[in-house]
């Protein structure tokens, strides 16, 4: 018998049990979630981010849910890097989408609104699309590792993402995301009030 209660439990999924023809069945009553964490500081980004949250709008089968903009400093960039602005959304996927596909239609969207990538780590970028979570998934391929690996320790995920799921717990990890996030400095971090959704 488990000793806690589940991940999903844990996020505020509702489970109940469904008894029929004599065997017990656990029913997850709410939808699969992905969330992705987007980011840019080329250009105009508060537009670009509402263009990029317009076009995965289409990718949910229900309403998208999406943080306010937030400006937070360069992490690990090249130095002279502007600052950043960094959102989060959540989504329900449509039916047959995996954690690939969806990370090559984020890829793809990248692309197609300006993203080049110059070779050099980190440096400044149109957008950035980030698949952080997609329900309970695992993987550790050499194009995707879920839960994105370094989502737990960046204030400029937690954030946005604790607005608008604090208590979701990626796998792997035993707190939920708004208590992740008040272990990390959050000086690089400052909620602007404006939506993009």
């Amino acid at each position: 018998m488990r000793s806690g209660p589940s991940v999903n439990a844990r996020v505020g999924f509702r489970l109940r049990r469904r008894v029929g023809h004599g065997k017990t069945k656990r029913v997850n009553d709410e939808p699969l979630m992905a969330y992705v964490a987007l980011g840019a500081n080329l250009g105009a980004a508060a537009g670009t981010l509402r263009e990029a949250a317009n076009s995965i709008a289409g990718w949910s089968s229900a309403k998208l849910f999406g943080s306010s903009l937030w400006r937070t400093a360069p992490v690990d960039c090249p130095p002279g890097s502007p600052p950043f602005l960094n959102a989060a959304l959540g989504l329900q996927p449509t039916p047959g989408t995996t954690p690939e596909s969806l990370l090559d239609a984020l890829l793809a969207l990248e692309a197609r609104l300006g993203r080049t990538r110059s070779g050099l780590a980190n440096a400044p970028r149109a957008i950035d699309l980030d698949l952080i979570a997609f329900g309970t998934e695992t993987r550790t391929t050499p194009t995707l590792v879920l839960p994105h690996p370094r989502a737990h320790e960046r204030a400029f995920v937690l954030a946005p993402l604790a607005e608008i799921a604090p208590g979701l717990v990626l796998p792997g990890q035993q707190k939920p995301v708004f208590e992740l996030l008040e272990t990390l400095v959050q000086s690089e971090v400052t909620k602007t009030g404006q939506r993009f959704v």
